[in-house]
């Protein structure tokens, strides 16, 4: 709303109004207000969540301290949703279809994760809402999704102009005087806005996948059929990445502390990928209009880092399956957004390993239970940081040090768009 409220402001030249129009200045205030939110937000919730006495129930599980947490209040992804979607509600443009998504992300998976918890909370169900409907929810998101991105006539690229591909010494302001150029007659170092299935692959210069490439074998050579390939393919990114999150919210501050690390990551690749100049520099395709993402992420760093402020050990609040679930939609999305769905086993390493590590332990144990008549595991327990608990490490040790290796693996998500 602030944004609009500037820009007339600005359009009636009113000074200083302008400042609203840079999305650095946007970004870093979405960020600040979203830290701020849920820092002062946070604890008068945090102080009503115990007053109505909703604790998180803890399963005895074997584990040095656990019991300690008990009681503790939960559901409190309600901060960090609110701290997200008040400073993207006053700050970013509401008519892109990107910010739209993202909202509709948000508040998607928020009910999904919400209804999860309320059904653990209030209706004393530790199992809460049942995988199948989980996933459905899931499901359906990634319909809404990949139908939004395959078919919306604003989710468009600009692929690098052929003609312009020779050109490797250029200042900024031949770049801008070029991008700026009304003669038809003058090439543009981008081409026009188009639709396209394409994304990035990671290491491969002047190369990206095209999703239409997977129909050719039906005869389809202009790609009409390859959103039947498209679709499915982005709602089992949503899933995965969403379930990864919410397995990764096991120990005090850890999913908040790796989504921060991951988000950071998502933010640079959203803002080079809007910015033709670093676009045309790093020799990646340019998404118009995809700047505002980068006030988005903002707010969901600052959101991130504000509840990390009440849920580093030892926790005052849980964000229970509202955040996580959330979380991991919001990192799944724009990295399809951005067309970087392909960074995402690098990106989000740590959700990636929590996964896998749970399907081993479940596998592998079902296996040697038919074969062998018991029942043998991998790990000493799944999901991974369980694993480390069992073996002695603390719990703070444990969180600090998946946060540092997150934080390298969103370095060397980035390093990507160099390393090719």
């Amino acid at each position: 709303m602030l944004y609009y409220l500037f820009s007339w402001m600005h359009a009636q030249r009113y000074p200083g109004t302008g400042v609203f129009q840079y999305i650095s200045f946007r970004s870093v205030s979405a960020f600040v207000l979203a830290l701020v939110i849920a820092i002062f937000f946070g604890k008068h919730f945090i102080k009503y969540l115990k007053r109505k006495q909703i604790g998180e129930s803890v399963r005895d599980l074997g584990l040095s301290g656990q019991n300690e947490k008990a009681g503790t209040p939960t559901m409190g992804g309600i901060i960090i949703i609110a701290a997200i979607l008040i400073p993207v509600l006053l700050l970013c443009e509401l008519t892109n279809i990107y910010i739209l998504l993202m909202i509709f992300t948000t508040v998607w998976l928020g009910f999904l994760g919400g209804l999860d918890d309320y059904i653990k909370v209030f209706k004393k169900n530790k199992e809460g809402l049942s995988p199948r409907k989980k996933l459905l929810g899931q499901i359906l998101l990634g319909l809404v999704v990949g139908s939004v991105m395959y078919f919306h006539p604003a989710a468009v690229i600009c692929e690098k102009n052929v003609q312009k591909q020779t050109v490797t010494q250029m200042t900024t302001n031949e770049i801008l005087q070029v991008e700026n150029q009304e003669n038809v007659h003058t090439p543009r170092l981008f081409d026009e806005p188009h639709h396209s299935s394409k994304t990035t692959i990671p290491f491969v210069k002047n190369h990206e996948l095209d999703y239409s490439a997977l129909t050719r074998w039906m005869g389809d050579e202009t790609g009409k059929w390859s959103f039947l390939f498209f679709i499915p393919i982005i709602v089992f990114i949503i899933a995965a990445v969403s379930n990864g999150a919410n397995l990764t919210d096991g120990l005090d501050g850890l999913a908040t502390g790796v989504t921060a690390s991951v988000a950071v990551g998502i933010a640079i690749l959203a803002y080079v990928s809007g910015n033709v100049i670093f676009a045309n520099y790093l020799d990646i395709m340019y998404i118009p209009n995809i700047g505002e993402l980068v006030i988005f992420i903002s707010a969901v760093i600052g959101a991130c880092i504000g509840f990390y402020w009440w849920n580093c050990f030892p926790a005052q609040v849980f964000m229970g399956d509202i955040g996580s679930l959330t979380l991991g939609g919001i990192v799944a999305v724009s990295c399809i957004i951005i067309r970087k769905e392909l960074l995402i086993p690098i990106l989000c390493g740590i959700y990636l390993a929590q996964s896998v590590s749970v399907i081993m332990q479940v596998s592998y144990f079902k296996y040697t239970k038919k074969r062998y008549g018991e029942g043998r595991r991998i790990f000493l327990m799944a999901p991974l940081h369980h694993h480390f608990q069992k073996k002695g490490l603390h719990e703070s040790k444990i969180v600090q040090r998946f946060i540092v290796v997150s934080m390298l693996l969103a370095v060397l998500a980035i390093a990507t768009l160099k390393i090719r």
